[in-house]
């Protein structure tokens, strides 16, 4: 068993099951005004209360919900962009090859975040979604995934194993689905743990910011109220602390699964551990 794989996986999951589960584990709706305000955590309220009347705690885990929502869905759309322009870009050659590449390119040498922020808060007049706050992440989070598509496809094509599916007539089709995509499997899978944890690291940036869902409440919400009202330099550790341990949780276990993966697949790294 590969212990950063294994480490890695248990705070993913445990952090994906507080999300899952959230309307059961909540012990509070999340209005506002419904208890005390301010309220250090007790057994009533495990993490207190902050300064608008509501349960941290509840508010925690339905925020973990709405981050891993807009997570999931920028890292999905982002992976699946990605994948597809890199896998052509990669094999096909002519004009469309070639147009692909020039996109990516493009695309790589945006300034993301001052754009995010741009569209954002336009947006923002008009009620951002989830889905919308997801989208406009994954337009600018896909060339990164496809580039790094791109060299390992570059490289696959090159081995015996692809010359030898030519010489047996397989149409480019075949050759990548049968030959080339089962050797990237791991390396794709890590790819969109890495895009989640960019989407919710932008999500919560721009929640930070104001830029956020209105209406909702994620992670980076919930962060921007410890702002608005100076969490921090009251001293209120219950409110700030328990959103900014779980977002740094879940993206160490992030990293971790990604180093796993590649010790667990890559036979070179995996005879340096010793593994």
């Amino acid at each position: 068993m590969n212990l950063r794989l294994a480490v890695g996986f248990l705070l993913v999951i445990s952090i994906v099951f507080l999300g899952v589960f959230a309307p059961w584990i909540a012990l509070y709706p999340t209005d506002m005004g419904l208890f005390p305000r301010d309220q250090k955590p007790s057994l009533s309220h495990l993490l207190g209360t902050d300064s608008i009347g509501r349960d941290i705690f509840s508010m925690l885990v339905h925020g973990i919900t709405a981050t891993l929502m807009v997570g999931a869905m920028a890292g999905s759309l982002s992976t699946m962009v990605g994948v597809v322009t890199g896998f052509v870009a990669a094999y096909k050659g002519g004009l469309v090859a070639e147009l692909l590449r020039r996109l990516i390119d493009i695309f790589l040498v945006i300034p993301v975040l001052p754009l995010l922020i741009v569209l954002s808060g336009t947006l923002a007049r008009q009620n951002v979604t989830y889905f919308t706050l997801a989208l406009i992440i994954a337009i600018f989070g896909w060339p990164g995934a496809a580039r790094n598509i791109q060299s390992l496809v570059l490289s696959l094509k090159k081995r015996e194993f692809v010359d030898l599916a030519k010489l047996s007539n397989e149409r480019d089709p075949e050759i990548l689905f049968k030959e080339i995509m089962p050797n990237m499997l791991s390396y794709i899978g890590a790819t969109f743990g890495m895009q989640v944890g960019a989407a919710m690291v932008t999500e919560t940036a721009l929640s930070l910011m104001g830029l956020g869902p209105s209406n909702a409440n994620t992670m980076g919400i919930m962060l921007y109220w410890t702002r608005q009202f100076a969490a921090i330099t009251r001293g209120m550790w219950w409110w700030f602390l328990p959103p900014a341990l779980v977002l740094i949780i879940f993206f160490i276990g992030l990293q971790l699964l990604n180093m796993g993966l590649d010790e667990v697949f890559n036979p070179r790294l995996k005879r340096v551990t010793g593994e």
